[in-house]
């Protein structure tokens, strides 16, 4: 009885292994285009100056399974947007948790929650009074491709809490309070490296 048992744990063990074998981690790091509020709304004023809402992130990654996976990340973003030619910036630090499957070859699809800590504002030639929420929940899903120990992805991040941030104008003309929709509405384009 103990050698079956010993041997059905030995099987077992050596089919996780298997099933887990593109299982690991790495580093991450890319380009987010971001529209604070609504993407698709800011992209055709942005075409005229593309530079003005593209940031950067970079991160760690881990994942866990081959055909079917999980993959925690965790990634410190820096993203501006375009008001009115004032630059809208902020730093986070983003905890995405995907779910993904290899489509064809070295090609994946991928989607789940992300988890969003706002470390900083800052509106340029404008006083920040507040963010309502520092922690937002978010959606990333898209695809990637990876090639040995090197992967790229694109995907879409929405945030899903409403989340503003009370500015206060210095500009008389203008109303002298408002406030900025915060919540992450952005594209990314990611190079990974597995360690």
């Amino acid at each position: 009885m103990k050698r079956t048992l010993m041997a059905v744990a030995i099987l077992l063990c050596s089919y996780a292994g298997m099933a887990q074998a593109d299982s690991g981690f790495g580093i991450k790091a890319g380009l987010n285009y971001n529209g604070n509020g609504d993407y698709f709304e800011s992209v055709g004023d942005a075409a005229q100056d593309p530079d003005k809402n593209v940031g950067y992130h970079l991160g760690f990654w881990g994942k866990i399974g081959n055909r079917i996976y999980v993959r925690p990340e965790l990634v410190y973003s820096a993203t501006k947007s375009d008001y009115d030619n004032d630059e809208f910036k902020m730093k986070k630090l983003d905890l995405p948790v995907l779910v993904g499957a290899k489509v064809i070859g070295p090609v994946h699809v991928f989607a789940g929650p992300s988890f969003q800590y706002i470390l900083d504002t800052e509106f340029e030639g404008i006083t920040i009074d507040d963010v309502d929420n520092d922690f937002t929940v978010g959606m990333n899903i898209g695809a990637g491709v990876n090639i040995g120990r090197l992967g790229v992805d694109l995907r879409y991040e929405r945030g899903f809490s409403d989340n503003e941030a009370t500015f206060i104008n210095n500009n008389i003309t203008t109303l002298p309070t408002s406030r900025v929709d915060t919540r992450p509405d952005q594209l990314i384009l990611s190079f990974s490296l597995k360690l």
